[in-house]
């Protein structure tokens, strides 16, 4: 590939994806390259939009896999159907693929979220195909990967509930970016793109609402911009209904959209609902020069 084409490659995807430009060039670098990668960052930070905008760019599946306890190698490579092996016997025509194997047969991309939730067992037969682009299937034999299968994976650094330590055995298979929020200005225009709205006012102050939510010192996680695609929408509808003024209204969709996307730390006593209206009063009330403002203000 030459970098003329690689450029024009990377302009298309890029029509896909809100800001990231730095992002997507490293993860097109590295999946062309022939490499694993493994996305780190809070959740809603674009990251499996960037790699289903690449496959649909490449034309190869996608297929996403959610980490956590009940993801087995079994699961993941697949099974022999129960009742076709009770009247057959085993045989490669009655396996039943699992994402791993579907993904190896048809170039695909096999994405795992949370990878840090996985059990070590399902980790290290992942991390078999990953090193010999093979995997062993008893009864079927050696399932080899198409030229275009990448393994990608992503986890919450910053979320320790129900996770387990990744291993530096682990690490060295992988390609590792760290990814934050994207800015401000970027979150708007995913906002606008996500709903459909045209409200710059409302998309401005859902957003950072939901900014706020992630330096509140009595927050231990913030919300992702899926809080402030939701509160727009929210918003929306609830203002045909709703017999208060604007921030009201914005102080209701936030309720609903923010409280189970923040983290209240346990040391403290503040409810999340409690924590979401002082950011909005912050944000409408307490700044200099700001006075109550109805909707048509």
């Amino acid at each position: 590939m030459t970098v003329s084409t690689g450029a024009a490659r990377r302009d298309e995807i890029a029509r896909d994806v809100v800001g990231r430009r730095r992002e997507l060039d490293l993860v097109l670098a590295a999946v062309t390259a022939g490499r694993d990668v493994l996305l780190e960052g809070p959740p809603g930070t674009s990251k499996s939009t960037i790699l289903r905008a690449i496959t649909a760019n490449w034309g190869v599946p996608f297929a996403l896999v959610e980490g956590n306890a009940e993801l087995t190698p079994a699961r993941l490579v697949g099974h022999h159907n129960p009742a076709r092996v009770l009247r057959e016997d085993y045989s490669a025509e009655n396996f039943v693929p699992g994402p791993l194997v579907s993904a190896m047969r048809q170039g695909g991309f096999l994405y795992i979220e949370e990878l840090n939730r996985a059990p070590e067992d399902t980790l290290n037969v992942l991390l078999a195909a990953m090193a010999e682009r093979q995997v062993e299937v008893p009864r079927v034999g050696t399932i080899t990967a198409g030229a275009t299968f990448r393994v990608l994976a992503s986890m919450n650094p910053f979320d320790n509930v129900g996770t387990a330590r990744i291993s530096d055995s682990v690490y060295d298979r992988w390609c590792r970016l760290a990814i934050g929020y994207q800015d401000e200005g970027d979150e708007r225009a995913i906002v606008a793109v996500r709903t459909g709205s045209t409200d710059e006012r409302l998309i401005a102050d859902a957003v950072a609402l939901t900014r706020a939510t992630r330096v509140h010192p009595e927050l231990r996680r913030g919300s992702s911009v899926r809080g402030a695609i939701d509160l727009v929408a929210i918003a929306a509808e609830l203002a045909g209904l709703h017999e208060g003024g604007y921030e009201q209204v914005v102080l209701d969709a936030a309720q609903l959209a923010l409280s189970a996307r923040i983290g209240v730390d346990e040391a403290g006593e503040a409810t999340p609902e409690a924590v979401i209206t002082e950011i909005w009063e912050n944000h409408f009330f307490s700044r200099p020069g700001v006075r109550r403002r109805d909707r048509t203000g």
